[in-house]
């Protein structure tokens, strides 16, 4: 079983920035890409960042430019680095490890993490 813990969230002033981390632990093999979402409320969950484990990212056009994901294969860990937010950045923030190859398994999975609340507001 694998899980993900997220961290980093929390309350800013817009302008500010926040870095979240996503943490996962079990008996992964490997993490071959991570992706980042959002869900403002009342709204869709989007996709708006990608990064593969080879460190290729691509971005959503909103965050295109302020935001920054990055791995690090060996802790199994992802950040999303998050400058200049504003108000219409407020959300709750998903990772997503996809897909994951597991320790004496074939076969391939995805997790997700629990979600983390972040609020831009002065």
């Amino acid at each position: 079983q694998v899980t993900i813990a997220e961290s980093g969230g929390g309350l800013v002033q817009p302008g500010g920035s926040l870095k979240l981390s996503c943490v996962a632990s079990g008996r992964i093999w490997r993490i071959y890409s991570w992706i980042w979402y959002r869900q403002a409320p009342g709204k869709e969950r989007d996709l708006i960042a990608n990064v593969t484990s080879s460190g290729s990212s691509i971005y959503a056009d909103s965050v295109k430019g302020r935001f920054t994901a990055s791995v690090d294969n060996d802790e199994h860990t992802v950040y999303l680095q998050m400058n200049d937010l504003k108000p219409e950045d407020t959300a709750v923030y998903f990772c997503h490890a996809d897909p994951v190859s597991l320790l004496y398994y074939q076969a391939l999975y995805d997790y997700w993490g629990e979600g983390i609340k972040v609020t831009v507001s002065s």
